[in-house]
This record gives C-alpha cells, structure tokens and sequence, in this order.
C-alpha cells in the first residue's frame, strides 16, 4: 500500500515517464503532481484532464454491453456481473489512452473513499516509452494505492 507522493515517484521510474498526476475527475483538482505537465501548468491539465475524464465516463458509448442470454434490461447473476467493469465503483471506463504524435496520456480510475473519483494521469514520452508496460504498472499502483 502507497500514498500518492509514493505512487507519483513510482510512477516516473517508468520508461519515458514525463509526467504524473492524481486528480479527482468531478471538480478538476489535483491531489498530487510529479515531472512536468502538459502545457507546463499543472493545475490546468488537471482540469482539462478531468473534462476529458467525465466525458468517457458519463459517455453511453462506453457502457458495459449487456450480458449473452439475457434480454435487454434483464438481471444477471453475480458470475455474469463480475469483471473488469466492476472494479473502480462500477465504472464502465477503467483506463483512457491517448496517442498523440509525441507522447502518450494514460489515464487510470482508481476507486476512492469519497464521493467522487480520481484518476491516475500519466504522460509518457512516445520515443521512450512502452505503454504495455507502463498500462500493466500504472494498474498495478492503482490497485497499491491507499487513499485516506
């Protein structure tokens, strides 16, 4: 288990690790900063972030597909329920990629004690990263990650 300073540091020793944040998507605000930010003011990206964040969440394109065999707003049973979708809150987003000519924005939900979210934002460098690696570690932190 980590606090976010821990997880933030553990965050940049990954390949190509440029930036990393903790920000709690409702209001924009974040928890935590390491490394740089995209477009140099971090409380900025944390905002623009967090716009882009909601925007996935409250999507309908993103919501879990309804179970085979069941009819459309039929009930499963907790075999049918159970996976990824269920792990920050029910969410039907758990990570947002982008891939932009430069650098990659990884953004990981992450449950927390408040109403509300956070999510992990880390930006990579795209000539030096490996965003199979850094999508495993970042779940991994994620899940390591102690919110008080």
């Amino acid at each position: 288990m980590s606090g976010i300073d821990e997880c933030l540091r553990e965050a940049m020793t990954l390949p190509g690790a440029r930036g990393a944040a903790l920000v709690e998507w409702i209001s924009g605000l974040s928890l935590g900063q390491a490394g740089d930010a995209p477009g140099g003011d971090p409380e900025t990206a944390a905002a623009e972030t967090a716009e882009f964040a909601r925007m996935a969440v409250e999507h309908s394109a993103f919501e879990p597909a309804e179970p085979r065999g069941l009819p459309r707003g039929g009930t499963a049973g907790p075999a049918a329920r159970s996976g990824p979708a269920d792990t920050a809150k029910g969410l039907p987003v758990e990570d947002v990629i982008v891939v932009t000519r430069t650098g990659y924005h990884l953004l990981r939900f992450v449950e927390a004690p408040f109403d509300g979210g956070v999510f992990l934002h880390l930006w990579l460098d795209r000539e030096h990263a490996n965003l199979a690696l850094a999508m495993m570690r970042v779940r991994d932190l994620a899940e390591r990650l102690v919110l008080a």
